[in-house]
C-alpha cells in the first residue's frame, strides 16, 4: 500500500527563510551584538583595541577578531585597567556570561520571523 501522506521539505529553503544560513541574519545579529556588548569591557586607552574588533571582524562570519600587537596579552594577562573591573581581561567571556540569554533571545526572535 503506497504512503498516502508525504511530507516534502526543502531544508535549505527553510534554513534560508529563518536566516540560519552561513552569514545569515541570525549570525550577523549575534556578531554585531557581541561586538557592541563587548565594547564597555575591552581595555581602552585610545580606542585602538576596540576599533580593531570592528575593523577585523566580518559580521556574519561567526568570528570576532581583535588584532593589535597587544590584544592577546590584554585578553589573558591580569593587569590594572582604567575603569576596572568593567574593562579588563577575558572581556568576551565576561560579556557572554552577562548577556548570553539576551543574545540568544534576539537570535531566536529573528529566526522565528519576529
Amino acid at each position: 500500500m503506497p504512503n498516502m501522506f508525504q511530507f516534502i521539505c526543502d531544508i535549505p529553503a527553510v534554513i534560508k527563510k529563518r536566516g540560519l544560513e552561513d552569514n545569515g541574519k541570525v549570525q550577523q545579529f549575534i556578531d554585531s551584538e557581541c561586538l557592541r556588548l563587548c565594547e564597555p569591557k575591552v581595555p581602552k586607552r585610545e580606542n585602538i583595541l576596540i576599533e580593531s574588533g570592528h575593523l577585523n571582524t566580518v559580521i556574519g562570519s561567526g568570528q570576532i577578531k581583535y588584532r593589535t600587537p597587544y590584544a592577546r596579552r590584554w585578553y589573558y594577562m591580569p593587569a590594572k585597567f582604567h575603569e576596572a573591573p568593567e574593562r579588563g581581561n577575558y572581556w568576551f567571556e565576561r560579556m557572554k556570561q552577562q548577556y548570553k540569554e539576551k543574545i540568544l533571545s534576539g537570535a531566536k526572535k529573528i529566526a522565528s520571523g519576529g
